[in-house]
């Protein structure tokens, strides 16, 4: 069994997902991009005295990226840097869903929206092997950033299912090679 350092309440052998907000309204490319809560770096530009003036709709300037990984005890599926953003490589991140959506998480449902919505979603359609360690750096380099990560070392729950009503219809389906 993996003997993990970092990362709290993980397994090897379940499913996690991961995101990486990026903003026009945050501290995108500095130290001060990666936050807990996320929020708080996402958004960081949209009010105060250093407030970014923008008109583009929300969707245009907030996006997530997300992918899925199962947990492999096998050092062949090491990735050394999964704070940054997807692992594009070969396979991995190739398969790309682009819709709009909201954030995610607890907290909303079918009953309570998201205030944060819409933004933009691109989704790795394929679940991926990732080794423990590897999501073990992860949350070392979260621990290291300058905002402490720690209140983000474990796995969230996740919302409710969209009903079909309420999901968002403009999703964007690329034609693989294979479906040629």
């Amino acid at each position: 069994p993996y003997h993990w350092k970092h990362c709290q309440n993980m397994e090897v052998g379940q499913t996690y997902e991961v995101h990486w907000p990026h903003s026009a309204y945050g501290a995108c490319g500095t130290p001060d991009q990666f936050q807990t809560p996320f929020k708080d770096g996402v958004f960081c530009l949209s009010a105060g005295d250093n407030a970014i003036i923008d008109d583009r709709p929300l969707n245009k300037k907030v996006g997530v990226q997300a992918q899925v990984f199962t947990v492999v005890n096998d050092e062949a599926y090491y990735y050394p840097d999964l704070v940054h953003g997807m692992i594009k490589d070969g396979d991995i991140g190739s398969d790309i869903a682009y819709y709009t959506g909201s954030t995610t998480g607890t907290s909303v449902s079918n009953e309570i929206c998201s205030v944060y919505a819409p933004i933009t979603w691109q989704v790795d359609r394929k679940c991926n092997l990732i080794s423990a360690s590897t999501f073990d750096k992860m949350c070392m380099d979260m621990r290291s950033m300058r905002d402490d990560m720690s209140g983000d070392l474990y796995p969230h729950g996740s919302r409710v299912l969209v009903s079909d009503d309420l999901a968002s219809d403009n999703h964007e389906r690329r034609i693989t090679e294979g479906e040629m």
